[in-house]
């Protein structure tokens, strides 16, 4: 399974949002599919971590994007329409991407 889990991960962030995009917002998918893609900037508070990245750290609860907190408010933009509707899908599915990671994770 340890071979397969930054495969994985990967699809989940990349591949899988295209059918998200296909799925919700079918008119415009390609913007969705962009904007779920500049959702992956929410990693930019790995940046203020020591090391940067660490396979064995759950990002979840641990990186200021990553927190509970920063969560609910992502749930709370679904209930907007456009494209923060698109940005909280895309947050939301990176979420639910770390924690698979997460759970894949022997180490942890």
């Amino acid at each position: 399974m340890e071979i397969l889990r930054p495969i994985i991960h990967y699809v989940l962030h990349f591949v899988f949002p295209v059918v998200l995009a296909w799925l919700f917002f079918r008119s415009e998918w390609k913007k969705a599919y962009f904007i779920m893609l500049l959702t992956m900037l929410v990693d930019v508070d790995h940046l203020f971590a020591t090391p940067i990245f660490d396979p064995n750290r759950a990002s979840i609860g641990f990186h200021f994007l990553h927190s509970y907190y920063a969560i609910g408010i992502y749930f709370l933009l679904l209930f907007f329409k456009g494209k923060l509707r698109i940005v909280s899908v895309g947050l939301l599915f990176h979420m639910l991407t770390d924690y698979i990671d997460m759970w894949l994770n022997p180490n942890l």
